[in-house]
């Protein structure tokens, strides 16, 4: 018993970065799927009839369940009530089953079906291979939003106490290695076999596979760490402090929570939809072929997957979270306006390089210092289901502004509009910002503190 009240699983810093890896991997291979038809919008527009305004659905379609029927909300009460095992199995379960259809609805052999011909029967303007398509990819998007909720409270588990925010900046950059490995795979996947659209993506549906079985292996050991917290009194599995529904309410009624939530959906807003439409953009806005485009944006998460733990770890040491908002959100205005404006004048690959390496600083600076502040201001008790209900709010976003930009710029013939919309979302960011570090500087929350608590 001494020797596991002294020495727990957690404590060994080879064992709680291994679980670390582990469930990293996962979101590696979900982000990479995620952005897998990204580089291959040209593509679909010449093979499967998909223009501006069905690309915009389509990748809008990954977070329609999550909002509309409150996925992430139940995600949020399973996982405070299930834990981060059962969930993460089930999350990445999802993945795999949306992938699949996913799959099934952009190959090439499905098009001469009669389901294919029944699909472009009703709703014309929309086709059978992005209707089915945008169906797994709802699916595959109920899975990956519950396992990054999944993820982030696992993280605060196993680095409770320790380099919580250094570890969450670690999980992110192997995240984004994925944006990276899917701007190179899939168009050399796609050259490299006949049916170009279906090929990377039964590629990323096998690596989602793998996903899988590394997220059991995590299991295994989140078991065993969980029986030496038991034998301590401090599992987070006793019936005093299980989750109930009314619980809910404290997060609904927290002012801060509203904050974070609304900071976070007008950040990731100028993000993620910027991601699905970046190759695109690049490529129309520089004249080059589609490939060319996707390896310029591959760049994109360079600096953040460097950058990001390193600002954890300067986090967990120094503090300053709140100023690291505020930074990041100019920095995304400064880099959106300079892609409206600026990019289009001045025609250079080196230029673009520049802009999304710099736009990649300010994807670092703002997750890293937002999703380690969320346990400062939640009750561990309900935390699974406060980072769900930030998701929700996120996934808003995340579903109505790809729609949006898909249609400013079937409308506008242009990205112009586009970046303009995106930089917007990063000026209101900034003033959310100011109100978040206002609001901590009046209750004392410690978001500028640090992390680690010195002995």
């Amino acid at each position: 018993m001494s020797e596991k009240v002294n020495k727990l699983m957690n404590d060994s810093a080879a064992l709680r970065w291994t679980a670390l890896v582990l469930i990293a991997l996962m979101m590696f291979f979900a982000y990479l799927f995620a952005d897998i038809l990204s580089p291959l919008k040209s593509t679909l527009e010449a093979t499967r009839g998909w223009d501006s305004a069905i690309f915009g659905t389509y990748a809008g379609g990954e977070y329609f369940l999550n909002v509309f029927c409150f996925f992430l909300i139940f995600a949020g009460i399973i996982l405070d009530k299930m834990g981060v095992r059962f969930t993460g199995i089930l999350s990445a379960s999802l993945m795999v089953i949306g992938a699949v259809i996913k799959y099934i609805g952009v190959s090439e052999w499905f098009q001469a079906t009669a389901m294919c011909d029944w699909l472009n029967s009703w709703w014309t303007s929309f086709p059978g291979s992005a209707k089915l398509a945008t169906l797994g990819f709802m699916i595959f998007g109920c899975g990956c939003e519950m396992a990054g909720t999944t993820v982030s409270k696992a993280i605060a588990k196993w680095f409770k106490g320790k380099e919580m925010a250094m570890a969450m900046g670690v999980e992110m950059s192997i995240g984004r290695l994925g944006v990276f490995a899917a701007m190179w795979l899939s168009p050399a996947i796609s050259k490299a076999f006949p049916d170009a659209v279906g090929s990377p993506v039964l590629f990323g549906a096998l690596l989602l596979c793998i996903g899988l079985i590394s997220f059991t292996v995590f299991t295994v050991m989140d078991r065993k760490f969980d029986a030496q917290l038991d034998a301590i009194g401090e599992a987070d599995t006793s019936k005093a402090d299980e989750f109930e529904i009314k619980d809910l309410g404290k997060i609904f009624s927290s002012k801060m929570f509203w904050i974070v939530a609304i900071l976070c959906v007008l950040y990731y807003s100028g993000i993620f939809p910027f991601q699905k439409f970046a190759p695109n953009y690049l490529e129309v806005t520089l004249g080059v072929e589609p490939d060319f485009a996707a390896k310029l944006f591959s760049v994109f998460p360079i600096l953040a997957m460097v950058l990001t733990p390193f600002l954890g770890l300067f986090l967990d040491k120094k503090g300053k979270g709140a100023s690291m908002l505020l930074i990041g959100a100019i920095i995304m205005v400064v880099c959106h306006l300079s892609f409206a404006f600026v990019l289009p004048l001045y025609k250079a690959s080196w230029l673009a390089v520049v802009l999304i390496l710099v736009l990649g600083v300010s994807f670092s600076l703002v997750p890293a210092a937002l999703w380690p502040s969320v346990p400062k201001i939640i009750d561990e008790k309900i935390l699974g289901s406060a980072y769900c209900l930030i998701f929700w709010v996120q996934n808003i976003g995340l579903w109505g502004v790809p729609l949006l930009i898909g249609n400013l710029e079937k409308a506008t013939g242009g990205y112009t509009v586009p970046m303009i919309v995106f930089a917007s979302f990063g000026v209101i960011a900034f003033i959310f910002a100011i109100l978040l570090k206002i609001e901590d500087r009046k209750k004392g929350y410690g978001l500028e503190l640090p992390n680690i608590k010195e002995d």
